[in-house]
């Protein structure tokens, strides 16, 4: 093959496009799944048993459709701070990789770069977090205990005036933990997965592909990441006021009031979040970046 017939070696993306690209999908994809992450946060903050149509039924009816939608200020801001710097960070690492080595990395090399992005981001995104779990379950409050912020911004100033500038970093070790778990399984994984659909079962690149190996990873993400996910919910929805108590202090005290199976309260609408999120976040992603290298080619 002369050198003119070889394949042309796709150039590194800028990082600028990187970072901004990550931020993009996870807010298009987050404007979709919202409604679950309320019904998620509103779960896993009641002791008692419900269900997911409970919930439904009862946002619903008490609150009003828009209820389902409490918080998506905050839930943007998330996805601005959060997946901007961990799907950045991740992607930037893959590409370095793909620049200076010829094979694929392996399993732990993938899972390396997702647990490292995944701390940076959390640490950046906890205070859009504290703010989203607030928000998310403000309507299950009497009204005379409600914070009633208006939006993300109000409620970063009154998190702040209540406990300090450290408040809005409330629960932050829990969510770095939480985030480590939901990256290696998420990204590393959905690399993996689609590597090995790709080879084993002869799937093409294209959406059916995004798709399927989103949902496994998802699920796995799910499944991995919910003692973690319950625990920083439960620190972050805390009265500023006090002490805050440490992820095994908490995971502990959920384990003895409510048993084991309690960490996996909300699992389905956690998993009808971050199934759907991952499969809409890398199909965006991946969209944006084909788009992309068509205008660059041109």
């Amino acid at each position: 093959m002369s050198e003119s017939e070889k394949p042309k070696k796709k150039q590194p993306l800028p990082p600028l496009f990187t970072f901004l690209n990550a931020g993009l999908s996870g807010m298009a994809a987050t404007c979709v799944v919202h409604p679950m992450d309320v019904i998620k946060n509103r779960i896993q903050l009641q002791q008692e048993k419900t269900s997911f149509g409970a919930v439904i039924r009862s946002v619903y009816k008490n609150e009003g459709f828009l209820k389902f939608y409490s918080g998506l200020s905050a839930g943007l801001v998330r996805q601005a701070t959060y997946t901007t710097v961990r799907l950045g960070i991740y992607n930037q690492l893959q590409e370095y990789w793909k620049q200076r080595h010829p094979e694929k990395p392996n399993f732990g090399i993938l899972a390396l770069m997702a647990g490292t992005a995944g701390a940076a981001g959390a640490f950046v995104g906890t205070p859009a977090e504290v703010a989203l779990v607030r928000m998310t379950a403000d309507g299950r409050l009497p009204k005379d205990q409600r914070r009633n912020y208006k939006n993300v911004f109000h409620a970063f100033t009154s998190i702040s005036k209540e406990g300090g500038i450290t408040a809005l970093w409330r629960g932050s070790v829990a969510t770095m933990g939480r985030a480590i778990v939901v990256n290696v399984s998420q990204l590393a994984t959905y690399s993996q997965a689609k590597f090995l659909m790709a080879t084993k079962f002869n799937l093409k690149e294209g959406l059916l592909l995004h798709f399927c190996a989103s949902m496994l990873s998802g699920f796995l993400t799910t499944f991995n990441s919910m003692p973690f996910d319950i625990t920083k919910t439960r620190i972050q929805n805390l009265k500023s006021a006090g002490k805050t108590p440490s992820m095994i202090v908490m995971m502990a005290s959920i384990m003895k009031t409510e048993g084991v199976v309690a960490l996996w309260k909300g699992f389905w609408p956690t998993y009808c979040r971050i199934g759907p999120h991952t499969v809409l976040t890398f199909i965006i992603n991946e969209q944006i970046v084909k788009l992309y290298r068509l205008w660059a080619d041109q």
